[in-house]
């Protein structure tokens, strides 16, 4: 068995995802941005999901399962993950940011910030653990020569 994480990032973001639009489009003031603000979130939003395909992708190459809570044979260290150990939810939560950059809706925002607190704190902890438990010395090392996310 895998780590033991509480709920899915993939669901989780998009059903914040739905939620945001539903509530947001229709309940919530929108902000207007400047067109350029627009311009970036929709950058973002390429460079979010090129961030997951290439992921995903490596996950597939290795015969790993990307979920969460399944077990791991091998620590994948080279493509994308040689800059970010969580390129996944850097992500989800970039997607959530560009699409509050592009549709100016705050709930997209607030999701945002909502789903990197809750990675951040509870998802990335847990398989932290559980990688350190199974790969050792191996994923310390790994640990030392990436971040955790792209800056920090």
């Amino acid at each position: 068995m895998g780590p033991q994480v509480k709920g899915n990032p993939l669901y989780i973001s998009v059903y914040l995802l739905i939620f945001s639009y539903a509530f947001g489009e229709f309940i919530f003031p929108k902000y207007n941005l400047l067109y350029l603000i627009n311009l970036l979130g929709l950058l973002g939003i390429i460079i979010s999901t090129v961030f997951f395909f290439s992921a995903f992708n490596l996950f597939k190459s290795y015969n790993e399962n990307p979920r969460p809570k399944t077990d791991s044979n091998r620590l994948i260290k080279t493509g994308i993950f040689a800059y970010s150990r969580n390129p996944i939810y850097i992500a989800f939560v970039l997607f959530h940011l560009s699409m509050f950059l592009t549709f100016e809706n705050v709930l997209y925002f607030l999701s945002a910030l909502g789903l990197f607190f809750w990675i951040n704190n509870f998802v990335i902890p847990a398989e932290e653990i559980y990688l350190k438990n199974k790969f050792g010395d191996e994923f310390d090392r790994y640990t030392l020569a990436v971040k955790r996310w792209l800056f920090f």
